[in-house]
């Protein structure tokens, strides 16, 4: 049994299901193959929010792509997270920074970007996306996703 995932505490327990925002329900483990480049995708189909303004139900696939470090975010935890903001009202733009602020925040990644594809309400969807890299090489990759991401939507 690997020692670096005794501190986990979420996965193979029972959790009950957050009832507000808290990125400290998320968890990390260790990488084990931090010395190659690869593709993590998280896709949440039934993602659930609140407008903080009329406290009705925003409905999103979101994703979360990220080119790992030395962490990785442990998915039973991810899960509870996003959990937490059915009941919690923020923006479309805002949830999607908050999400990418926490993860990087944990695990520190090489890469990573948040989309969030949001069902329409008024007839009008919103589709924020953020993303970022840390050193040439990746900052490079998130300035073209980034340009690859405003010209496929005009």
């Amino acid at each position: 049994m690997r020692s670096d995932l005794n501190e986990l505490n979420a996965l193979g327990r029972r959790a009950d299901v957050p009832t507000k925002y808290d990125p400290s329900v998320l968890e990390a483990f260790s990488n084990r193959h931090c010395d190659r480049d690869y593709w993590v995708t998280f896709t949440a189909p039934e993602f659930t929010t609140l407008c903080p303004k009329t406290g009705q139900p925003d409905f999103a696939t979101l994703t979360i792509r990220y080119i790992p470090n030395r962490k990785l975010v442990e998915s039973k935890s991810l899960k509870l997270y996003l959990f937490g903001f059915r009941n919690n009202g923020d923006f479309h733009e805002d949830v999607v920074n908050i999400i990418y602020d926490d993860l990087t925040r944990l695990l520190k990644p090489k890469y990573m970007e948040v989309i969030g594809k949001f069902a329409p309400r008024g007839g009008i969807s919103i589709d924020p996306f953020v993303n970022g890299g840390t050193g040439a090489k990746y900052r490079s990759l998130a300035e073209k996703r980034f340009a690859e991401w405003h010209g496929a939507r005009g």
